[in-house]
Order: C-alpha cells, then sequence, then structure tokens
C-alpha cells in the first residue's frame, strides 16, 4: 500500500472549512486505516459522504478503482479538487459537491464514510434501501440504536428498520480524541451487511410506517399501541387489527416484539386496518 495522507497536514493544506457546518475531522491514523479492512469482499467503486479533508478518500483510493466522494463544504470541494488532482485527472475520483440528503448518488458497490452526525439518520435509512454493503461511522448513541436486540433499552425503530435491509454489527468504538476538532459524543463503526429478512411483508413502505407508529408507544401494550397510533400508521379501523391479532401479541410491548412479530404485526394491520 502506498503511503497515505498525513490528516493534520490535510487540515493544514486545507483550513478549517466553514465553522457552520459543525466539522469534526478523523485525524487518528490507525482509525483510518482500519475504517477500510471493515469492508468484507472486493469492491471497484467506492462511495464516501462527507469526505472533508480526504483523509479517508485518500485510505479507499488504496482499495477500489474508484470513488465518488460526497462533500458539502463548498471549500473543501475546491480543496479536495486541488488535493487529488491526478486521481480526478484519472477517473479514479469523483467529487460531488452538495448535501448527501439530496444528491443525486452513483450506482456505487460499496460505502465507506464518516457520516456527519447531524445529518447521520436520513443518509443511512437512503442508503440502506440500495441493499449494499456500508460501513459507516455514527455517534455512538445511534450506533447502539442500529445494532440493538429486543428486549434492550436501545432497541427501537432503528434497530428494526436497519435490521430489516442488513445485518448491524459494531465493529469499532472510536474515542473522541481521534477527531479534530474533538466532538462532545464518543463514536462507532457500524458494518451492515445487506440481508434478505427471514419474513415476508406485503408494503414495505407500510411495514416500517407501521413499525415507527407503534416504537411511540414502546412501552404499551401492543393493543393500546395500535389503537393510540391509527393516526400514525394509516389505520382507518384499528379496532378490526385488535380483533384480528393473537391475544398473546396484543399484550407484549412493541420493545419487546422481534421484527418476524411485527411483519406478522403488519400484515394483519394491513389486511384488516386499511
Amino acid at each position: 500500500m502506498p503511503t497515505q495522507r498525513d490528516p493534520d497536514a490535510l487540515i493544514s493544506r486545507a483550513g478549517r472549512g466553514n465553522p457552520d457546518f459543525d466539522q469534526h475531522f478523523l485525524v487518528d491514523d490507525r482509525v483510518l486505516d482500519r475504517i477500510p479492512t471493515y469492508l468484507e469482499g472486493e469492491y471497484d467503486h467506492l462511495l464516501e459522504i462527507g469526505a472533508g479533508t480526504g483523509a479517508l478518500t485518500d485510505r479507499l483510493l488504496s482499495r477500489a478503482e474508484r470513488v465518488t466522494a460526497v462533500e458539502r463544504d463548498p471549500d473543501l470541494v475546491s480543496f479536495l479538487r486541488r488535493e487529488f488532482a491526478d486521481d480526478v485527472e484519472a477517473n479514479r475520483l469523483e467529487i460531488i459537491a452538495g448535501d448527501a440528503v439530496d444528491v443525486s448518488l452513483p450506482d456505487f458497490d460499496a460505502c465507506v464514510s464518516n457520516l456527519p452526525y447531524g445529518a447521520s439518520s436520513e443518509i443511512a435509512f437512503r442508503l440502506l434501501p440500495e441493499r449494499k454493503p456500508l460501513v459507516l461511522m455514527f455517534q455512538l448513541e445511534f450506533a447502539e440504536r442500529l445494532v440493538a436486540e429486543p428486549g434492550t433499552s436501545e432497541y427501537g425503530r432503528l434497530s428494526v428498520t436497519a435490521g430489516h435491509y442488513a445485518h448491524a454489527e459494531l465493529v469499532e468504538e472510536v474515542p473522541r480524541e481521534a477527531f479534530d476538532p474533538q466532538p462532545r459524543v464518543e463514536s462507532a463503526v457500524v458494518r451492515l451487511t445487506p440481508r434478505t429478512p427471514d419474513y415476508e411483508v406485503g408494503d414495505e413502505a407500510f411495514f416500517l410506517d407501521f413499525v415507527k407508529a407503534l416504537f411511540t408507544q414502546r412501552r404499551k401494550t401492543v393493543r393500546n399501541a395500535i389503537r393510540n397510533t391509527a393516526h400514525i400508521s394509516g389505520l382507518s379501523d384499528p379496532e378490526a387489527v385488535v380483533d384480528a391479532a393473537d391475544e398473546e401479541l396484543l399484550g407484549r410491548r412493541p420493545e419487546k416484539l422481534p421484527p418476524a412479530r411485527f411483519a406478522e404485526l403488519a400484515e394483519l394491520a394491513r389486511e384488516h386496518g386499511t
């Protein structure tokens, strides 16, 4: 592997970027070197969101034939195009200027990113339906919710939704000292491997909305959660769903239900309550 660019030197050459964007640059070489190794398999075209000053971009160019990097800070976009001019010229690197929440994304093979934390949820749930391998850095609390198991305090809508698309693993916790400037929170790297769930849903959008609705009443019984959230889930006849559901299921709490039971309940709701 060629010698990688020093992250502190990149910041020095780039400047600090726009302070309005609340940027925290990953500067720990050991973490930067490890992150691409969590991506299992070989891929020609990698996507990076939140390229910053290019420290991770540099490592990804050593891993893949092509990299597309998305960055919303115009000053950093200009810097990246200068710093990586040879790779841009060789068509190995494309830099997209804009917000990853709404820019057009290319057809990519896998995504490895230190996500901007303010938009990490929106970006993650834009990427997950693509069903591509993902290695993403999040705030630790968010990462723990993504990978949580039923019955734990962290388990919720994020856990079920992420698990619908992928097997989620927290592969490394990253201390705040690994960043410059240091954020107020700890971070973690999550590997998301696409999977086919062990249940079927007839309407994916309805299933995800139904899960979201029931978790607003996570400590109520499922019976009461169905009744109380019809305005969120879009049910026109929640009582018909309650009448059709198994009594054992109705007496449980949403926070205790594994994804397959949510799927079972959502199909009942779609059949009887819409």
